[in-house]
């Protein structure tokens, strides 16, 4: 039997549509709330977007491969939108950030009918309230006043509470502009702001360097391969300084190496999906701390450039605001002032999820603690997750790279949703400590340390300082090798700057020798 349906009918019943009309609000405040939001239909996105949806172009190098759609094809409402819709079904995903609970919908779309949906999105756990905002210091967007209240409703709708915009740049040129720098370059709007810094200099042979927080950029074309020169202005700026990626990609390492022992730097971003899925990298993070010198973590996207999905193509496709975050504890009035200066003192965490709270007797990440030998330390460490969302698995206390405590969702009284761990143990030497927990294969969380000193004396590791001494070595000898190289590839410049890089290498070995004496 064979159905035949005129064309006139088919044709009509096509063309028939309902309405979609969508709120969303804060479940604590009853207000509309910016959001992420995903629509499709039998797997397949809508092509097709609300007036609400809010647009900013952006892309790699600053191109416009995006404007209105993210690069998973979610957009971002400040809190409502409605649509003309075909007939049919719909899923509808709402998002708003690890700490609010994402929530998913199947929605049926009637000839002639309105469906209207008011949603209210709810927090699994506040962190403002107990004085910690979030950061991802890693945008590449270009901004001028123009986007800034835009740009404020995507990072609203991330939950991200400080977004830093960064300028990128290369030997050749720099990217992703931004109109202001210091305090004139910050656009606040209640708890949450965006302000500007750097991703520049920036090498294939020494790495990408990071500035957040000065009163102005900072860029020397002609002596290019001088990061410490960067470093040093930044500070002279009041800024913070330091690496990205983990010190791992673009031989990162190496920078940090030579500019870390030197004490240029201040942050190290610990968190990220660019070089890996398995986002928490703590090699490079480990080898400075153990020598005794201090980096505050910290955290960002890097959007548009890396998304988590290393296994289906480019990972920019799933690039995101906020997937990586840090936060910093703010014990005043929060505002980019009290922002940065607590950012400075390193109280901070980074988290793909988890929440953390860490003391050594009362003391916060980021502290200097003083202690006679035999004094009793106090350490406390909890992680917060969610039984759906962030399954927590597992906390840890680590000093000195070594794991001093570990509790698992396996043992009486703890939770995928709360672990909790304390140990007193007595001050023998200098050490740092801080807390680190995971949940899935992509959430993490670690600390900045709290240094122990005792007696006066460093935090440094003397089991593991010859070795990460020696280390050291090795990665200044591969730069050394490095400069001996005339490359024709355009990208590599180092071997230009080699009489002053080498008279750093030289400094720097210098102070390797004198560690040597001294880390024992």
């Amino acid at each position: 039997m064979v159905l035949l349906i005129q064309p006139s009918i088919l044709s009509a019943q096509q063309s028939e549509t309902g309405r979609l009309e969508v709120q969303v609000t804060d479940a604590a405040t009853n207000q509309l709330t910016p959001v992420r939001v995903r629509l499709s239909r039998h797997g397949w996105v809508i092509k097709k977007l609300p007036k609400e949806a809010v647009p900013v172009m952006y892309g790699v190098w600053d191109h416009a491969d995006g404007y209105e759609y993210q690069p998973d094809s979610s957009f971002y409402v400040a809190g409502k939108f409605s649509l003309n819709l075909a007939l049919g079904t719909y899923h509808l995903s709402l998002a708003k950030g690890p700490e609010f609970l994402e929530q998913q919908y199947d929605l049926q779309i009637k000839a002639g009918q309105v469906n209207q949906q008011n949603y209210q999105l709810k927090r699994w756990i506040n962190m403002p309230e107990k004085g910690w905002y979030s950061a991802d210091d890693h945008i590449h967007i270009r901004r001028s006043p123009r986007e800034d209240s835009l740009l404020l409703t995507w990072t609203q709708a991330e939950d991200v509470h400080v977004g830093v915009m960064l300028r990128m740049g290369d030997f050749w040129e720099t990217y992703y502009p931004q109109y202001a720098w210091g305090e004139k370059g910050v656009y606040q709007k209640k708890d949450y702001l965006l302000t500007s810094g750097q991703e520049d200099p920036r090498t294939p042979e020494l790495g990408h360097a990071l500035g957040i927080g000065a009163s102005d950029k900072v860029r020397y074309s002609k002596e290019y391969y001088y990061y410490d020169k960067v470093f040093d202005k930044l500070h002279e700026l009041g800024g913070v300084s330091g690496y990205a990626h983990q010190a791992e990609t673009f031989h990162g390492y190496r920078g940090l190496t030579l500019d870390g022992l030197r004490g240029k730097i201040d942050v190290l971003e610990l968190l990220q999906f660019c070089a890996s899925d398995k986002p928490l990298l703590t090699a490079h993070y480990y080898h400075l701390l153990d020598l005794g010198i201090p980096i505050t973590a910290v955290a960002g996207s890097d959007f548009p450039w890396c998304g988590k999905d290393h296994d289906k193509g480019p990972p920019e496709r799933s690039a995101r605001l906020g997937n990586v975050r840090f936060y910093t504890y703010v014990d005043e009035p929060f505002n980019y002032n009290t922002w940065k200066a607590s950012l400075a003192a390193g109280h901070t965490f980074v988290s793909s999820g988890p929440m953390l709270n860490f003391e050594v007797n009362g003391q916060l990440p980021g502290s200097k603690l003083e202690v006679s030998k035999g004094t009793t330390l106090h350490i406390t460490a909890h992680a917060y997750g969610h039984s759906s969302q962030v399954p927590l698995q597992a906390l840890e206390i680590v000093g000195h790279g070594q794991v001093l405590g570990r509790i698992t969702i396996k043992e009486s009284g703890q939770s995928a949703e709360h672990l909790s761990l304390t140990l007193d143990v007595p001050a023998e030497q200098g050490i740092w400590l801080a807390a680190r927990a995971y949940g899935n294969s992509s959430q993490a969380a670690h600390t900045t340390p709290v240094y122990v000193q005792v007696d006066g004396k460093n935090f440094y590791n003397p089991a593991t300082a010859p070795h990460y001494l020696k280390l050291s070595e090795k990665y200044l000898g591969e730069l050394r090798r490095e400069l001996k190289k005339r490359r024709a590839d355009p990208q590599y410049q180092a071997w230009h700057y080699r009489a002053g890089l080498e008279r750093r290498i030289a400094e720097t070995r210098s102070l390797i020798k004198e560690m040597k004496k001294t880390l024992k």
